[in-house]
């Protein structure tokens, strides 16, 4: 696919980066997705921050998923690729007074991340009375991954209540809220196994449990069991649904007994197999005994694996500049990018065929928070996405987003208010 891209014109000298969307392959990990969870009654919620671009949200929603929204912009993507409300979940730990008001009137779901958040949303819906499925997020505190920074079910998680110091707390606060009837857990979204995973759900199931028993009604009738799933970047392998569901079954035998509507918020075990970035070598140097090439793949668009490499590597590809995979004696060389800070690489050390300016340089496993969330550093447009298909032997291409002209980068900085500064400083001299 790299080489039709590349005979079409949608990387090269013109387009210096882009990223691409594989649609089969996406549909396919939604399938999967759907298949691992078939025999029990669920709503499967796309992750919007995994890839906040209206068409994938819309081709996830033909397929049968709903969104997870964490902002008041996502939740405007979600609605504008045509997601109803009632297959909308808000998880946020600051949603404000105006963002709740709106939410709650259009009826999507909301976890409340905190008791105060709670007392909010008391005060609204006193106000006006909403259809939205209302919960509560828990942290389990199970303990961290190997990722610290992408774990939320650590002692001291800005995320959720804390189970453990706020048990009783939880089970009153349902008892005085009816319309309470979800829970929600999420352990960590890269860098946690599937058995501390597991092991979350099942403190939150226990806690279900517990306050239905508590109230002598089943007042909690859902779960949201968040995401998660880790992708390997150092492979092919696919993330596994069926294994994660079959250990949830194994371990959670009351979760699949049809007493509780299973909610998940899967994003980069969607996506992250399903695109690529690719970028232009544009120049080769040798410094300090090293081979580096200079791509327009960087910090912009590879922002964690450029600054936690250890926690986010990424493999290269080295093709040619019309997208054949390129041959030969292999060396070590360093993959940098164009941004304008000296940790700006994406890749060091790497066994490759000598790259020569113009070559391609292909990142794959980057269809999850790299080219759909890209960093403005040193002003760089955001590059051009492209979905595409082979499915019928015809490869075919389609737009999801056009790169970010210069004129849009200049509006985008305040340009309509150029001379503002400057006004403020005549009426002080004033």
């Amino acid at each position: 696919m790299v080489r039709v891209a590349a005979e079409r014109g949608l990387v090269g000298e013109a387009e210096p980066v882009a990223g691409f969307l594989d649609v089969d392959g996406v549909l396919d990990s939604a399938h999967d997705l759907f298949a691992a969870f078939e025999d029990v009654p669920v709503l499967h919620t796309f992750a919007v921050k995994a890839a906040a671009l209206v068409p994938v949200l819309r081709l996830l929603a033909d397929a049968g998923m709903g969104c997870e929204v964490a902002s008041p912009g996502e939740f405007a993507q979600a609605t504008a690729a045509g997601v109803p409300a009632d297959r909308i979940v808000v998880d946020s730990p600051a949603k404000t007074r105006a963002e709740l008001t709106h939410v709650l009137a259009h009826g999507a779901a909301v976890n409340a991340d905190n008791f105060t958040e709670l007392e909010r949303m008391d005060e609204l819906l006193a106000a006006q009375p909403s259809a939205s499925v209302l919960g509560l997020r828990v942290n389990p505190q199970v303990g961290q991954g190997t990722i610290a920074a992408m774990s939320t079910a650590g002692e001291s998680s800005k995320f959720g209540v804390p189970l453990r110091e706020a048990r009783t707390r939880i089970v009153q606060a349902f008892a005085a809220r009816p319309a309470l009837t979800r829970l929600h857990v999420h352990v960590g979204s890269q860098g946690c196994p599937l058995e501390l995973m597991v092991e979350g759900v099942r403190e939150v199931y226990e806690l279900a449990e517990e306050i239905n028993r508590t109230l002598r009604r089943p007042q909690v009738n859902s779960i949201d069991l968040g995401g998660g799933l880790p992708v390997d970047f150092s492979s092919d392998d696919r993330p596994a649904f069926a294994e994660y569901a079959t250990l949830l079954r194994a371990r959670i035998p009351g979760l699949f007994d049809g007493r509780y509507t299973i909610v998940t918020e899967f994003g980069r075990a969607l996506l992250a197999k399903n695109g690529f970035i690719a970028a232009v070598v544009e120049y080769v140097k040798d410094a300090g005994g090293r081979r580096i090439a200079i791509t327009h793949a960087g910090a912009q668009v590879a922002t964690r694996t450029v600054f936690m490499p250890d926690a986010w590597p990424l493999r290269v590809g080295a093709f040619t500049a019309d997208g054949k995979r390129k041959t030969g004696v292999l060396q070590r060389q360093d993959i940098a990018g164009p941004c304008c800070f000296a940790g700006d690489v994406v890749a060091t050390g790497r066994n490759l065929p000598e790259l020569a300016p113009g070559d391609l340089v292909v990142l794959p496993d980057t269809g999850a928070y790299y080219f759909s969330t890209p960093w403005s550093y040193n002003s760089l447009p955001r590059p051009a996405i492209h979905g595409f298909t082979n499915r019928d032997g015809e490869p075919r291409f389609a737009t999801v987003r056009t790169r970010q002209s210069m004129a849009e980068v200049v509006a985008e900085s305040g340009a309509e208010h150029r001379d503002a500064l400057g006004a403020l400083g005549r009426l002080e001299k004033a």
